[in-house]
């Protein structure tokens, strides 16, 4: 039976209502209530309503741009061109009433052009700082591995510290600071590959797909007309108040514990029964891909309008949040494994906790009224579970030989055959 908690509400009494036509202003709208007992998912559906005006289809890409605002993650979006990845972006950020900037990655840039630098000023004899785009609150990398390395690598200090040293000195960068990115799969002129260290510091990497021919047909009719204004429905103080109450999302001691199994699993692939796997991961997510994977579900569960995390949170997020981690051998780039397809295999095998969500949702209670959760480092705050085995796996969970089925076009099956 399909979770009522999991798909996003059409509700049109929720929804706000379209602004006029032509209207530009950008003074944040009233018609949703921000404040201490805002309902998320409410505020969640107005902002995708906003953008839906302008973009067709795309729910789950829109829903995990929604996870990395409220979590405050950085978001990379990869698809091919015409897909409306700057477009959402652009859109998402005219609903929200922040400083925002773009910036076209090209071959010519230097690191100066995006965090800023030292000018000589020969009148007074001094040294003045000239700050770069990447000083506001949302920051749009267009194509961003049209750059090379020493460009992106720009990026790393003010992606993980939020503050860009220039000279002596360190700037803090405004608060919320997202970056989101885009970049095209399929091109390798004038491309570079994106630093490893750099890929990690994105919570998500989102594989943008093809529209269906319905969606593709509305799109088709919208160009006949001049494009929809959105109104901002979001401030920067109002997103950080919604980023502070993720802190009140309840997550559940073995839901953490099975999310670092899933990030395990891509390190050693043995451990969970598939051998065959393991030629073709070189490196597998670090804790990096735990911690945004529990951080991501949290967000996920408050868009869905729950205070508690469910294991198909993590599920779902699974493979954005770890695909980009996963660095594929010489091996898999040679038969044309692909990092989704083994997350496939990993996910399948790694038993999935189950239990009632009546008790989730005791257990969130029972925490926010501070009898189960006393404060933090406690080590007896939460009753710790064992690891969930094929008994107390959830309908549809696999067990460590879930690789054994007969698929003559799996390159795993037809490895362990080799094998044996």
């Amino acid at each position: 039976m399909t979770d009522p908690t999991r798909e996003p509400q059409q509700n049109a009494a929720a929804a706000p209502t379209p602004a006029a036509s032509g209207s530009t202003a950008r003074r944040p709208t009233s018609r949703v209530r921000l404040d201490d007992a805002v309902d998320a998912r409410q505020t969640a559906e107005a902002v995708l309503y906003e953008i839906r005006r302008v973009i067709v289809g795309q729910d789950a890409m829109l829903e995990r741009v929604l996870v990395a605002l409220l979590s405050g993650g950085h978001l990379l979006l990869e698809g091919v061109p015409g897909l409306a990845k700057t477009l959402t972006i652009k859109t998402l950020a005219d609903v929200l009433h922040a400083s925002f900037r773009r910036i076209q990655f090209t071959p010519d840039l230097v690191p100066g052009d995006l965090v800023g630098t030292r000018i000589y000023r020969p009148d007074r004899g001094t040294f003045d700082t000239e700050l770069g785009p990447v000083f506001c609150n949302f920051l749009l990398a267009d194509e961003i591995n049209r750059a090379p390395a020493k460009v992106q690598s720009a990026l790393l200090e003010v992606m993980q510290e939020k503050q860009v040293t220039i000279g002596p000195e360190s700037h803090p960068v405004p608060r919320p600071f997202l970056v989101m990115a885009t970049q095209n799969p399929i091109e390798s002129e004038g491309t570079y590959p994106l630093p490893e260290a750099q890929v990690d510091r994105f919570m998500m990497k989102v594989v943008v797909g093809y529209p269906t021919g319905e969606e593709e047909a509305v799109v088709v009719e919208r160009s006949l007309r001049p494009a929809a204004t959105v109104s901002p429905i979001l401030t920067a103080e109002a997103l950080a108040a919604l980023q502070a109450m993720m802190a009140e999302v309840y997550v559940d001691r073995p839901i953490v514990d099975y999310a670092v199994a899933l990030t395990a699993a891509t390190r050693y692939p043995e451990r969970v029964g598939l051998p065959n796997v393991k030629p073709y991961i070189a490196f597998g997510a670090s804790p990096r891909g735990s911690i945004n994977l529990v951080h991501a579900a949290r967000a996920l569960a408050l868009v869905r309008g729950r205070r508690y995390v469910v294991p198909g949170d993590v599920v779902d997020l699974a493979r954005d949040v770890l695909r980009h981690r996963i660095v594929p051998s010489f091996t898999a780039l040679a038969e044309e494994v692909t990092a989704d397809m083994i997350l496939d295999k990993l996910i399948g095998a790694v038993p999935v906790p189950r239990f009632a969500h009546e008790a989730l949702i005791s257990r969130q209670e029972a925490a926010a009224r501070g009898s189960l959760v006393g404060g933090r480092g406690r080590d007896d705050a939460v009753p710790h579970r064992a690891p969930a085995t094929a008994s107390n796996a959830g309908p549809g969970a696999e067990t460590g030989d879930a690789d054994s089925e007969d698929d003559g076009d799996d390159p795993f099956a037809r490895r362990e055959e080799v094998s044996a």
